[in-house]
């Protein structure tokens, strides 16, 4: 049975994550005002697995989670990724684990690629909430500052593009 502070705590985490998604929202709709051949992400159903609690996580069931999460996105059958365990700090308050998802478009004629993209896993786990409940998770692309929290975002394949294309183009301006 969750205690009284548990249930505030659950409480105002929900309220805030309700907050940060009509904020998402209204700037989204404001940018539709100003180019309407924009498509609405409010189009697409954002999907979400359900993660770890504190009590069940490990670093073998969070990478796992990440295959079943990274199965909800839309991508060319053309990509495959491995996942790699990068390691874990330990903080005051939490432990965090690193992942690393690499992607690459491997082909008949050229079976090593000759870029990646990596998408690196951020498993947040709390040492002071209580074990019931979720692990947070976030993820960054690289060359990217931008933290993604899953269930918030729709994955978008032009990224992992953008990420291999800029790395061809810039080691093609290197001669040896």
């Amino acid at each position: 049975m969750m205690s009284r502070e548990d249930s505030y705590e659950m409480l105002a985490k929900n309220l805030v994550d309700e907050v940060i998604k009509k904020t998402l929202y209204r700037l989204e709709e404001s940018n539709m005002l100003q180019s309407p051949t924009v498509v609405r992400e409010e189009d697409y159903e954002i999907k979400d697995i359900k993660w770890l609690t504190i009590e069940e996580f490990s670093p073998e069931s969070a990478e796992e989670k990440i295959h079943e999460f990274i199965e909800t996105w839309e991508y060319d059958d053309c990509w495959l990724y491995c996942i790699d365990f990068l390691g874990e700090e330990e903080f005051e308050f939490d432990k965090r684990y690193v992942f690393r998802a690499r992607w690459s478009i491997p082909t008949r004629r050229k079976p090593i690629p000759r870029a990646t993209a990596s998408i690196y896993f951020t498993f947040n786990v709390s040492k002071i909430k209580p074990k019931t409940f979720p692990v947070e998770v976030y993820y960054v692309f690289e060359t990217n500052r931008l933290v993604h929290k899953p269930g918030f975002s729709r994955f978008r394949e032009k990224w992992l593009k953008d990420i291999i294309e800029s790395k061809v183009l810039m080691t093609s301006t290197v001669t040896f």
